[in-house]
């Protein structure tokens, strides 16, 4: 099997030097370049695949989870910072593992190990397959909400009501918040406050749209939405 390619982006000299040392000492990664911005990286990742990314939060220009959000097909990510508080955006935007600095060689080899276990099971990015679920904020917790499950979100001024198949969740969050986390294929937005579940559409005209016995309003501007369903 061939070496796993990889990239750092990271700002820190004394953290890329450290990285680099840890990668070295590991047989499968071949560490093809190092950044100090996320800019950087996005020009070389254009030209040259890689197969994982070392990503530090805190970066100049644009942060980490922002540039991670623009990466239609990522690698593997994994996630290297001093703060704790990213590590569930991090994983629901499907990070391989979350490394809180300082970290040692052993917790290091642990997750780029996960990363090589997985590389036969990878499929070919168009094929790729997507998380099925979203963590939530709900009373103080983060509570795990499955995409098949969601019938309909509706604006609630600073809250976002999520109405599932089985209980319904109130998350403080705006409508556009909530939608960028949603599989655009599965949910269309039908108004200004609320979204749809495709998959739970039962009948729909220009101005309503019914979705298990419950009939939501169909925005003047949001019509074409539902044309192709």
């Amino acid at each position: 099997m061939s070496d796993i390619r990889c990239i750092i982006i990271e700002d820190e000299p004394l953290a890329v030097k450290i990285l680099s040392g840890y990668i070295a000492q590991v047989p499968f990664l071949r560490l093809e370049a190092a950044f100090k911005d996320a800019i950087l990286a996005t020009d070389y990742l254009r030209q040259h695949p890689v197969d994982l990314i070392f990503l530090d939060i805190h970066l100049p220009k644009l942060k980490g989870m922002a540039f991670l959000k623009t990466l239609t097909h990522p690698p593997a990510v994994i996630v290297t910072t001093a703060y704790h508080q990213y590590a569930v955006e991090g994983f629901n935007l499907n990070v391989t593992d979350y490394l809180l600095k300082p970290f040692e060689f052993e917790r290091f080899l642990v997750a780029v190990n996960k990363v090589n276990a997985t590389r036969g099971e990878q499929p070919a990015p168009s094929e790729n397959r997507e998380k099925d679920f979203v963590f939530l904020n709900v009373q103080k917790k983060k509570v795990k909400v499955l995409f098949s499950e969601i019938v309909y979100i509706e604006s609630q001024r600073e809250y976002v009501r999520i109405v599932t198949t089985k209980k319904e969740f109130l998350s403080k969050m705006s409508t556009h918040e909530i939608e960028d986390l949603l599989p655009a294929g599965m949910f269309k937005r039908i108004h200004r406050s609320f979204i749809v579940s495709v998959e739970m559409i039962e009948s729909y005209t220009a101005e309503e749209v019914e979705v298990r016995g419950v009939c939501l309003p169909v925005g003047r501007g949001y019509r074409e939405v539902l044309e192709g369903l």
